[in-house]
């Protein structure tokens, strides 16, 4: 049985859990329990970073010790997951004994090969980072995510020789293409790493922050937050010593949010290299998530409690939300309108209608019990073929971290299911009885797809499926190759009506406002009559089809024109050239849905091919905006 090691960051005690943490947090969770079903043995570690200047200074406002205030902050992240059913192999704590003694004994190793040493340094120093900034990463002197001015730090401090271990991170990173992922953060750190590194201050004296974990070799500095915390994961499996560690190890996996790339992908490794410590085998990254105010995060006073959302609708809800919803990499956008939507068209409407209808028919028409079918038909077959491949497609796509793909591929199948059941019209049948073989072998598909449907979606909603399941009869524990040993239908057993599992809901309501859209196609003949109509069939020739923004650049000496590659569901995406520049950053379009005309001959604009062109709305004002054809169509479909 091989080993799977997941790790979230360790939280800040200086707040409470969010949405962002809540997050990354369900994403651990949901590939242990993937992982879990695959027969690997796993383990889980979160916890909280206790120490600081962030923490001791919040300490300080309340009047209380760090001790107390982070004993309070850390209970609370830990009844949090705990209420939100999210369960940790181990949560760990940087106060912990084992922790400290860990760091301690580290650090004295690097500095025993001479790999730190004692030397002066001045520089901008972000609290809300724990690090100091370069000037290269400063936005028009602030913090780019906390909007805040740092403090310029001048003081004697012990260093970490970085820059020695530079060449060797490069050389592994270019040796392991998926060490990093997705790879815009991999071409992140190898920017870093194009510049020389400076060597990193590991130390901070007590004079000025005495809440920390002391240097071994000099008792008048604390351990710099970010090389305390980074220890932590290998900590939390005992490595090395303990059973397993070294496995586990071999097999960890690092969530983290894109703002903490670089501790996590370049002081991290070149701390191991340092230490004889083999890196970690993946570092996956996160976007942030946005709200109509802006980035999600507490120090700017706009975070959602997840605690809050669980009262609304339910940690399932949420956990089917936030991974269909972001697009893995890229940065989402929470709102209480989006969560509506998402709950009513994909949980209340399709998978709840499904189930509810499916129960309903099999009671009224089969006296609630699982019919046995004489046979299946081609249609049958083929709905059923679709559904045992789904847990493995839906696989296909976990391993290459597109959770929201991965839901999707349920949601196809669903889609199928309703589609099916629309066709072969059960309703109908029942009034012959001529028909009931037929009757027999519908419903019996209908439920097997259920079934199959409900069991890949253990990882995704560990509340609602084992309910589905339970509805047919069917025991849901994970156990090792969870789909070989999965309970099939019980033909002939009775089956519950089962409740509703998603009630409409209306979270929030906000005015919707209608836009024009002000496009016309361009390389082709257009019949128009004397009011400047367009004729109906000339409409017809043109394809709109939903793409989805994934590279987005300037074009030199174009002040009007971005160059974007657009994924519009086919196998090549496409290269579109858009008059949107002075309307739109490149970096803000990465990740956007867009409304593409798809059938257009490809042209040139200034020298650069364009295979398409994208619907926008405007005013007499001069204003421009995209066309955003929603959350619930899927890249490549078609715009009718």
């Amino acid at each position: 049985m091989s080993a799977y090691y997941v790790t979230t960051p360790i939280y800040y005690a200086n707040g409470l859990p969010h949405i962002g943490s809540t997050y990354t947090t369900t994403l651990a969770d949901f590939l242990v329990r993937y992982y879990s079903m695959l027969g690997k043995d796993t383990f889980f570690l979160t916890g909280t970073d206790e120490h600081g200047d962030k923490v001791q200074q919040a300490a300080e406002k309340l009047g209380k010790s760090p001790k107390e205030f982070t004993d309070e902050v850390s209970s609370k992240f830990e009844s949090a997951w705990k209420e939100l059913g999210l369960n940790p192999s181990r949560f760990i704590r940087t106060t912990d004994e084992d922790h400290k003694e860990n760091v301690r004994n580290i650090l004295q190793k690097i500095y025993d090969q001479g790999d730190i040493y004692f030397g002066e340094y001045g520089g901008h120093y972000c609290t809300g980072c724990e690090r100091f900034l370069t000037e290269k990463e400063l936005d028009d002197g602030k913090c780019p995510d906390h909007q805040t001015t740092p403090e310029w730090v001048s003081e004697k401090n012990y260093f970490f020789k970085m820059s020695k271990y530079q060449d060797q991170l490069l050389d592994h990173i270019k040796a392991n293409p998926d060490f990093i992922r997705p790879e815009r953060y991999k071409n992140e750190v190898l920017g870093l790493l194009r510049e020389p590194l400076e060597d990193l201050c590991i130390s901070r004296p007590t004079s000025r922050l005495s809440w920390g974990i002391p240097l071994p070799f000099d008792e008048n500095y604390v351990t710099y937050v970010w090389f305390d915390a980074l220890v932590n994961y290998l900590t939390g499996i005992g490595y090395p010593g303990q059973d397993k560690a070294k496995e586990r190890w071999e097999n960890s996996e690092h969530l983290i949010g894109k703002d903490i790339v670089k501790p996590h992908g370049v002081f991290w490794p070149t701390m191991l290299l340092a230490a004889g410590v083999p890196l970690y085998k993946h570092l996956t990254v996160h976007g942030y998530w946005n709200t109509p105010s802006g980035k999600m995060s507490k120090s700017l006073g706009n975070a959602v409690d997840p605690l809050e959302v669980k009262k609304q609708v339910g940690m399932d809800v949420f956990r089917y939300f936030v991974m269909r919803e972001m697009t893995f990499g890229l940065d989402g956008n929470y709102s209480g309108e989006a969560l509506e939507t998402r709950y009513n068209a994909d949980l209340a409407n399709n998978l709840g209608n499904l189930v509810s209808r499916t129960l309903s028919m099999v009671h009224k028409y089969r006296d609630g019990k699982i019919p046995v079918p004489k046979s299946l038909n081609e249609e049958s077959k083929k709905l059923k073929t679709n559904a045992l491949s789904c847990f493995e497609e839906m696989g296909q796509f976990v391993e290459s971290r597109e959770f929201h793909k991965a839901a999707g591929r349920i949601w196809e199948l669903v889609d199928l299911v309703n589609v099916y059941i629309d066709r072969s019209k059960p309703w109908s049948l029942a009034k012959n009885e001529e028909n009931a073989d037929q009757l027999d072998e519908t419903l019996y598909c209908q439920l097997e797809c259920i079934r199959i449907a409900a069991g890949c979606l253990l990882p995704f909603m560990p509340d609602t499926a084992p309910k589905i399941l339970s509805f047919l009869g069917i025991d849901s524990k994970i156990e090792p190759n969870f789909f070989e040993t999965f309970e099939l239908l019980k033909e002939g057993s009775e089956v519950e009506k089962g409740e509703a599992l998603f009630p409409r809901l209306e979270v929030n309501k906000e005015e919707k406002t209608e836009k024009k859209i002000a496009a016309k196609p361009k390389g082709g003949k257009v019949t128009e009559d004397k009011a400047g109509l367009i004729a109906f069939g000339d409409f017809q020739k043109i394809e709109l089809t939903v793409g989805q923004i994934m590279e987005a650049a300037k074009i030199e000496d174009a002040d009007k024109l971005l160059k974007l590659k657009v994924d519009i569901g086919t196998e090549d995406q496409r290269q579109i050239v858009a008059g949107i520049a002075k309307h739109y950053q490149a970096e803000e379009l990465v990740g956007r849905k867009v409304a593409v005309v798809s059938n257009l001959k490809p042209a040139k604009l200034r020298g650069e091919l364009s295979e398409g062109m994208l619907l926008a709305a405007s005013d007499d004002a001069g204003n421009l905006e995209l066309v955003y054809p929603g959350d619930l169509i899927k890249v490549g479909g078609k715009i009718s």
